[in-house]
């Protein structure tokens, strides 16, 4: 595992993915057989990585990359450095005849994003990107009002991702993102992270993206980094896209470190279609058929008589959700272990490089771009 000793590399894959994987005692795939997994952190820094392996009790832990990947007892490379930083560890990792699964977004260019999956490809090995969101509560019962029609005929999607990120200027109130996110030459902006989330999500829940309208602002030109420095931001903070679907379907996205939530969470998402709607956070989904939505009339001049958040249902929780990042490393291992079909490999993670791409490129020529 390298390159986690971050707040998602920890959090996300390490603790509540790897290591819960670890105390239920593997992934197991019948009567007698389980998969388990046993991880060694890998990075530069040795007294990050010695912190964090006496913090979660791992036994295994090297600045030395090249010996983890020559040892034959080391069967899965997991990258999660910074994206500048991926092509050069995946690329070693294939010469070694690892299986790669890394995080998103897998290069900065689209480019670079599919030579990587040519490498894996051509090395053979077996390969996967994090698409966390698809295993989210919310998403999951999403997909399956779909399945089942309630929706009708969709007609349109609306979300809104983010917060306020403080610019680290105010005493006793440092930013919580790291200050790299900020500057393109280091591989920030909010496009190239949160389209390739956008991607994925879109094409995997209501269809393949067709085109792309969008515009990348930089609404704070100067934030502080964690020596306490100012600095110019470089990169975008906020994106604003429109995405047409092949069916049809009108996606409008908008992704920001500069707003301040006023909603369900920190992600909102509404389906309209024909028949119902829904609201879809992180864990929940509200809905409002058809038969239960009001008749508003416009009259500005009296107070709305109609409480619009009446008349939505809550979907229940009628299984209990893993967490979102686990359940695809599940997935994953047994892709590696049992060869399961697992179609979120490299190639796939190159789509939301594309589509990040096209957004800088419709920002730069201010029109639509077809993928």
């Amino acid at each position: 595992m390298n390159g986690v000793t971050g707040r998602m590399g920890t959090n996300q894959h390490l603790i509540r993915s790897i290591l819960a994987i670890v105390e239920q005692g593997g992934v197991r795939v019948s009567g007698e057989e389980v998969i388990t997994v046993n991880p060694i952190l890998t990075g530069r820094n040795e007294i990050k990585l010695k912190a964090l392996a006496e913090r979660t009790g791992v036994k295994q832990w090297t600045t030395n990359l090249d010996a983890a990947l020559a040892d034959s007892n080391n069967q899965i490379f997991f990258d999660a450095s910074s994206t500048l930083h991926r092509a050069r560890f995946v690329e070693m990792a294939a010469a070694a005849g690892k299986s790669v699964y890394c995080e998103k977004p897998t290069a900065i260019t689209y480019k670079d994003a599919l030579r990587l999956a040519k490498v894996c490809e051509d090395a053979q090995v077996k390969n996967g990107v994090v698409q966390d969101k698809l295993w989210l509560p919310g998403i999951i019962k999403l997909k399956a009002l779909i399945e089942q029609g309630f929706f009708g005929e969709i007609l349109s999607v609306r979300g809104e991702f983010g917060y306020w990120v403080f610019t680290g200027h105010e005493e006793n109130r440092p930013a919580q993102r790291p200050s790299w996110n900020y500057r393109q030459e280091d591989g920030g902006g909010i496009m190239v992270d949160m389209l390739c989330h956008w991607r994925y999500l879109v094409d995997g829940v209501f269809a393949p993206i067709k085109s792309i309208s969008c515009f990348a602002a930089t609404h704070v030109a100067e934030r502080v980094n964690e020596q306490g420095q100012k600095y110019k931001c470089t990169a975008d903070d906020s994106c604003y896209a429109t995405m047409q679907l092949e069916n049809g379907i009108l996606c409008q996205f908008n992704s920001s470190w500069t707003v301040r939530v006023r909603r369900d969470d920190l992600f909102v998402m509404q389906v309209d279609g024909t028949r119902g709607s829904a609201v879809v956070n992180l864990r929940g989904c509200k809905i409002q058929t058809l038969e239960e939505t009001p008749k508003p009339v416009w009259n500005p001049d009296i107070k709305q008589p109609i409480n619009f958040y009446d008349g939505w249902a809550e979907v229940p929780d009628d299984v209990v959700y893993d967490n979102a990042f686990k359940a695809q490393w599940e997935l994953f291992l047994r892709h590696v272990a049992l060869n399961e079909p697992f179609p979120y490999n490299l190639r796939s993670g190159a789509k939301g490089v594309e589509l990040a791409e096209a957004g800088l490129r419709s920002t730069r020529e201010r029109k639509w771009i077809d993928l």
